[in-house]
């Protein structure tokens, strides 16, 4: 589950909202579970894999929302857990979600242990507007381990549009085993390794040098910083990109654990 910490002076998206080529999802929509099949499971590293659903009458996201997620037992137990999406707004009729495997995590643990193509689920959403990037604006993208996914939502939307406007991500992990979709990232993107990293690259976590040289670009408008990890990589990846310039108001922070 996570938290949203929003600046009382930042953009908020509007309650219905677009994105360009898809219809408007209002409130009313959102609140319906729907069923969503599975119907892949790919492997990101060894713990973390991305289950792909098939939702007829799902009618679309911005990039950075979440959705909940409830799974019923066959005695009736129901759970219910917030997810980031990880795929573009406009996978017609699928979604994709990310998870880590925690240990002794009821849903996460049956998804990783049990979970074949074919089962069902229900799920709501879109869910939150706070941490959505419109894609009509520059995006810093600063994430951390599973933190990366509503990022990856953000890049991968930027890319299958074409978008013009600058995005940039820097992204860390404690090794290249561990980085979430690591065959996916381009010229856009920082890795940034805390343990391990390949032949070559410092050891490190992120630091003032990152942040403040793609600060430094300042795009035309300004970036709109969006920062997703743990309460403590939340907290220092924020302290950096005030320190470098940022402004506070134009900073969004979704934070876990």
């Amino acid at each position: 589950m996570t938290e949203t910490t929003a600046p009382d002076t930042a953009f908020s998206p509007p309650t219905r909202f677009a994105v360009p080529g898809r219809i408007a999802v209002s409130n009313r929509t959102a609140a319906l579970w729907q069923t969503a099949t599975l119907t892949e499971i790919r492997r990101e590293t060894p713990v973390v894999s991305t289950f792909r659903f098939a939702v007829p009458g799902w009618a679309g996201h911005l990039p950075g929302q979440h959705l909940m997620l409830r799974l019923t037992a066959g005695d009736g137990y129901t759970a219910q857990r917030h997810y980031s999406l990880a795929s573009p707004p406009d996978d017609a009729g699928h979604i994709e979600l990310t998870l880590d495997h925690v240990e002794g995590g009821e849903v996460s643990g049956w998804f990783h242990t049990e979970a074949r193509p074919g089962d069902q689920v229900e799920v709501r959403g879109p869910l939150s507007g706070f941490f959505a990037w419109p894609g009509d604006r520059p995006a810093l993208l600063i994430g951390a381990g599973s933190g990366v996914v509503p990022l990856m939502s953000m890049l991968r939307h930027h890319r299958r549009r074409a978008l013009n406007v600058p995005l940039r991500l820097l992204v860390s992990a404690r090794g290249p085993e561990e980085l979430i979709y690591a065959a996916e990232y381009g010229a856009e993107t920082t890795a940034v390794f805390t343990r391990r990293a390949p032949e070559g690259m410092p050891v490190g976590r992120l630091s003032a040098a990152h942040v403040a040289r793609v600060v430094a670009e300042r795009p035309t408008g300004g970036w709109e910083a969006y920062v997703c990890g743990s309460n403590a990589f939340a907290e220092h990846a924020s302290r950096l990109l005030v320190a470098a310039g940022q402004p506070v108001d134009r900073i969004r922070i979704e934070r876990f654990g």
